[in-house]
């Protein structure tokens, strides 16, 4: 009787075994290009330029059949640059992804690690930046972040199954802090609908002391107790000033259309960076020197894609910044860019971005040009040309 029972729970091991499947994935892209800028500080400069249109990454993907409708999933996924090799993401090993969850198809997916915040989720595609322009052609300074230039570490994460043409999502990002359970928190909220020709998004970010939680949450990351200024914003003067931030948030929203061959998309957002120097040791002065001022930003874009080709896209696109609270900047957006695929898997591009800046920026100064990814310019102009190859495998 004894061995009777121990065989049958032998059968049902090795039945559970056989039931559960499982697949792991490994997946990547090598974007690697030529820039030219006009003025880099004052100079021309030539450089190459890893993970244009996309970062450069490889990944590891996987599921696991659990059994009525349950899955087990994780992602991770590195960036790299491909001129160096170096870690992208600030040093992370797997910066630009890394979770582990489970899903089902009728309700949606939980998922916890370091993960993407639903202004991305649910608006980051419309803009061109993540299209076909490059992260050159992103908002300046990537102040809403649509274009994805900050993950969200310690995040649990809630995405929605599809009911008829509608998604919904939410994230949280638990800040970790004894006896300070505001500080570093980060939540989000997004909705989105995508039915025939027609793709709508709207998204909602929250972050607390950005220049620590959102900024700087890489392993090179500059933190409170660094030496010197603790700025880990961006190399940008459109946003740089604002480091000293209690809190930033972002409201978007974006739609597409596609008749033809023709795509037409829009997208809108109003980026708030609110308490500033209420972030001590970040080594930056509030515009004004104004304790308690808030740097606002308006940013509106329009673009316009054409599949001329089943092999040769077309776009063009206008972006309009327009800085208010304490700085006044306006910046003034021209893209163009032709992508050629040359297979399923690989493309070649080019692309051309053209900024044109006024009134002052968030450092308290005469606004100048300041294309996402490069160093400001020293007047109030700024082109930037690339040519590059992807390959996605």
């Amino acid at each position: 009787m004894k061995k009777s029972l121990l065989a049958l729970a032998a059968l049902g091991v090795f039945a559970g075994a056989a039931h559960a499947q499982s697949s792991v994935t490994l997946y990547g892209i090598i974007d690697a290009g030529f820039v030219y800028t006009n003025n880099s500080g004052g100079q021309k400069q030539y450089a190459m330029n890893s993970g244009n249109l996309q970062g450069s990454r490889w990944g590891l993907r996987g599921t696991e059949d659990l059994g009525g409708g349950l899955k087990a999933i994780f992602v991770l996924e590195n960036g790299f640059n491909v001129f160096n090799g170096q870690l992208g993401q600030g040093g992370d090993e797997f910066g630009r992804q890394a979770y582990v969850g489970l899903s089902t198809a009728q309700f949606g997916t939980v998922t916890l690690g370091r993960q993407y915040d639903s202004v991305v989720d649910y608006t980051g595609a419309f803009e061109v930046g993540s299209q076909w322009a490059s992260y050159f052609g992103a908002h300046p300074g990537d102040l809403d972040n649509m274009n994805n230039s900050n993950r969200v570490n310690n995040a649990i994460k809630f995405t929605s199954a599809n009911y008829a043409g509608f998604t919904f999502g939410g994230l949280y990002s638990l800040g970790g802090n004894a006896g300070q359970f505001n500080r570093n928190q980060i939540w989000s909220v997004g909705l989105g609908y995508s039915q025939g020709p027609l793709q709508l998004g709207a998204g909602y970010l929250n972050v607390k002391d950005p220049n620590y939680s959102f900024f700087g949450n890489n392993a090179n990351s500059k933190t409170a107790t660094t030496a010197g200024s603790t700025s880990n914003f961006p190399n940008s003067r459109v946003i740089g000033g604002y480091a000293s931030a209690k809190t930033q948030q972002v409201i978007a929203a974006g739609g597409a259309y596609t008749f033809g061959a023709a795509t037409v998309g829009a997208t809108y957002s109003n980026t708030q960076f609110k308490d500033l120097g209420s972030e001590p040791g970040t080594g930056l002065t509030p515009v004004g020197g104004f304790t308690g001022g808030t740097g606002k930003f308006h940013n509106a874009e329009i673009n316009f894609k054409y599949q001329l080709t089943p092999a040769l896209l077309l776009g063009v696109a206008y972006d309009y910044t327009k800085g208010y609270g304490l700085g006044d900047a306006k910046y003034h957006q021209a893209m163009l860019g032709a992508d050629y695929f040359l297979s399923k898997r690989t493309d070649v591009y080019i692309d051309g971005v053209y900024q044109h800046a006024s009134g002052t920026d968030s450092t308290n100064r005469a606004a100048v040009a300041s294309i996402n990814g490069l160093s400001p310019s020293s007047t109030s102009n700024q082109v930037a040309a690339l040519v590059g190859i992807r390959h996605k495998f």
